[in-house]
């Protein structure tokens, strides 16, 4: 029973929180602040899909904060500016749909590189991205000058129009951000359950040599595992620069302290192999929903920092729990058998 309470912990802290946020603010269940907040989860819950992975393979991404902004950058940059051929003295501009797919590239090598640190050269995870952490940032702001680029609607006659949509439009009403945090999740869940690249990452983050031995290719698997972060986290990066019709080089930062925090209360192990996407987007939205309630309460923004923090740790005390719990379970079997 205990177990099975610790399990669900994320949705029974999830349910306390709605209820007690409703009770105390009337504005809470507002079909106006309903949106408002599930597209700020989306956002995180987006960026914690690609962690949840890293993490499930026993790994770690410090850098997705910083890869979303340097991909924002890289879109205002493309959107402003142009391609500058100084050979030729020529300056191409791409169309918008090329604009985000080379932002997107710039996400998933920015991941490859992680990738590659960690499975080829043997260099701890957290070490590895928070080298790449700082690498983004510092393009980003080697790339804008340290400056905004500003207005990103882009213009008709260079065919570079409808990068907004990316983050204010809609799909049947729906804001494409949630759209996109839908679509993600249901990918992410039938990757994760329903193949075989699945079942390796699971396998590779409970036990990385019985993985190796039985013929799982686990640099293959840590490599993909970071692509699939930045990949993400640019998308993210896209998302809030076409939400603020301009990219800022700060943009993005303590992201990944958000995602993390999504996983592990999510019911993600630190330690790898055991956890899921469904739990995930439960953290996520328990992150989200804290945030926007004590906003609407009123509560100091310092406060909310503390808060946050505290709830963090809650979790990985609850995670530690919960290893223990499934361990005496375990145990308990083998004895009786």
């Amino acid at each position: 029973m205990t177990l099975k309470l610790l399990q669900l912990r994320a949705l029974l802290v999830l349910l306390a929180l709605l209820a007690v946020f409703a009770a105390l603010s009337p504005a809470f269940l507002t079909t106006g602040n309903m949106t408002i907040l599930i597209k700020h989860v989306a956002i995180n819950a987006i960026l914690a899909i690609g962690m949840t992975f890293v993490i499930l393979s026993g790994g770690i991404d410090l850098s997705v904060g910083s890869v979303a902004g340097l991909a924002g950058i890289v879109a205002g940059a493309l959107l402003n500016k142009g391609l500058v051929l100084t050979k030729w003295g020529v300056v191409v501009y791409f169309h918008t749909w090329l604009v985000i797919l080379i932002a997107l590239a710039v996400g998933a090598l920015v991941g490859a590189m992680n990738g590659w640190l960690v499975s080829r050269i043997r260099v701890a995870p957290f070490i590895a991205t928070l080298g790449t952490l700082y690498v983004a940032r510092g393009a980003a702001l080697l790339l804008s000058g340290g400056a905004t680029y500003p207005d990103l609607a882009g213009r008709q006659e260079l065919g570079n129009t409808g990068f907004l949509q990316l983050g204010s439009g809609t799909v049947v009403g729906v804001p494409v951000p949630i759209v996109f945090m839908v679509i993600l999740a249901g990918l992410g869940l039938a990757i994760a359950l329903r193949t075989p690249f699945g079942r390796r990452v699971y396998a590779v983050g409970g036990n990385e040599r019985a993985a190796d031995l039985s013929g799982v290719r686990v640099k293959s698997v840590k490599l993909w595992v970071y692509v699939i972060s930045g990949f993400l986290a640019a998308l993210v990066g896209l998302m809030i620069a076409a939400q603020l019709a301009s990219a800022h080089p700060a943009t993005g930062e303590t992201f990944e302290l958000n995602a993390i925090a999504a996983v592990v209360l999510g019911g993600t192990s630190l330690s790898g192999g055991r956890g899921g996407i469904g739990g995930t987007i439960i953290g996520a939205f328990v992150i989200g929903v804290l945030a926007d309630g004590l906003i609407l309460l009123g509560v100091s923004e310092f406060w909310q920092i503390v808060i946050k923090g505290l709830v963090i740790v809650s979790a990985v005390v609850l995670d530690q729990l919960q290893d223990r719990q499934a361990q005496r379970a375990v145990a308990l079997l083998r004895s009786n058998s």
